[in-house]
């Protein structure tokens, strides 16, 4: 292979690999669809909390299809962005990049702030808006360094995140198999101020709506 010509661009050096990015998508489902998304449907739908993420899950299908369907015609960098500038037009194609950023921005500050309010005041007192700030200057910083860096702690975060998990349902198989367990709740769907169509609905748009949740491999 000749080397490249001086005025020709340098290409990229692979830093990403296939275990390092099903890390990334690992974390990203796990952080705001479980910890933070369950209990939320839960108060939505009922005991019945797999019926909405069932539903949810047909919803995703779809578009999993599509971007599937897409990425093989297609084969580029800009998922949703790119595909638009095709069928649309640049500029409809820079607004589906925007709007994709924007609810990035947004669903990073909202999880930052859960973080510094919800979870890291159960083992320490410290103001939220204090918090939120030097987490997400923490978080600049390591995208800056670089994405090996960035998909690296994501990993680490997503071990952490999956231990935890695999005790809280280590503990719930316990419960239920030494009887403290009421097997019926599963079948209840619906809440005293709706009913279960109504339930379904609004869970499963909410599964379907959780916000991102790796803002360290950004």
């Amino acid at each position: 292979m000749s080397p490249p010509k001086p005025d020709s661009p340098l290409p990229l050096k692979k830093a990403l690999t296939t275990r390092l990015l099903y890390f990334f998508i690992l974390g990203d489902v796990l952080g705001a669809g479980v910890y933070v998304l369950v209990g939320q449907v839960a108060a939505e739908s009922g005991g019945a909390v797999w019926a909405p993420l069932l539903a949810a899950l047909c919803l995703a299908l779809l578009t999993a299809a599509s971007y599937a369907e897409l990425v093989t015609k297609y084969p580029r960098a800009g998922g949703a962005s790119h595909y638009a500038t095709l069928a649309y037009g640049p500029f409809l194609g820079f607004l589906a990049g925007f709007c994709m950023l924007a609810a990035g921005v947004v669903s990073v500050a909202a999880l930052t702030r859960g973080f510094g309010g919800d979870y890291l005041s159960e083992f320490v007192s410290l103001p939220v808006v204090l918090v939120t700030i030097v987490f997400l200057t923490a978080l600049a910083l390591l995208n800056a360094r670089g994405i090996s860096e960035s998909t690296r702690a994501n990993v680490v975060a997503t071990v952490i995140e999956v231990s935890g998990l695999l005790l809280v349902v280590g503990l719930g198989a316990w419960i239920v198999l030494r009887g403290d367990g009421d097997a019926g709740r599963l079948i209840e769907l619906g809440t005293p101020h709706e009913g279960p169509a109504a339930a379904l609905l609004s869970g499963a748009v909410l599964s379907y709506s959780r916000p991102r949740s790796n803002p360290a491999s950004g």
